[in-house]
C-alpha cells in the first residue's frame, strides 16, 4: 500500500468565513491555522499549500480568558538600542484588532517558507463588512 503524495495542481482552494464574535482567541486561532494549512482535508500533504482561504469578521469582538485582557503584551523592536515597544491586549484591541488574530494564527503555523504563502490566505476585518463577496465564502461554524 502506497501513501499518496499530492501536488499543488491536485488541490482546490475554497473560501470560508468565520465570525469571531465571542470566540476565545487561542481556540479560534488553532482552528483557523488548521484550515489555512489544509490539515482538515484528506489530501493534506505537509509540503504543499492545500488549505482554504479564511475570512474573519468581527475581530474586535474576540475574547480572551483570565486576566489576559489587561496583562497580555505584544512586543515590537526597531532594532535600534532602546527600541523596544510594548502594547497591551486592551490597546491593540482598540487600535488594530485585526493584528491580534493575524499574530495568533501566524504563531501557530510552521516556521518555513510555506507559511509565508499560507498566511496570505488569511483575511481579517474588524467589522462585519468585507470585500470578498464575489468569492462566495461559505459560513464555517467553529
Amino acid at each position: 500500500m502506497k501513501t499518496p503524495s499530492f501536488r499543488k495542481e491536485d488541490t482546490e482552494h475554497h473560501w470560508v468565513i468565520v465570525d469571531a464574535s465571542d470566540k476565545v482567541l487561542g481556540r479560534l486561532a488553532t482552528k483557523i491555522a488548521d484550515k489555512l494549512r489544509g490539515k482538515d482535508k484528506p489530501i493534506f500533504t505537509p509540503h504543499v499549500d492545500c488549505g482554504d482561504f479564511v475570512v474573519v469578521i468581527n475581530a474586535e469582538k474576540i475574547k480572551v480568558t483570565g486576566n489576559k485582557f489587561e496583562d497580555k503584551k505584544y512586543y515590537t523592536h526597531s532594532l535600534y538600542p532602546g527600541g523596544l515597544k510594548t502594547k497591551t491586549f486592551k490597546v491593540m484591541n482598540n487600535e488594530k484588532p485585526e493584528k491580534i488574530i493575524e499574530l495568533a494564527v501566524k504563531g501557530m503555523l510552521p516556521k518555513n517558507k510555506l507559511s509565508n504563502q499560507i498566511i496570505k490566505k488569511l483575511k481579517v476585518y474588524a467589522g462585519t463588512e468585507h470585500p470578498h463577496e464575489a468569492q462566495q465564502p461559505q459560513n464555517w461554524e467553529i
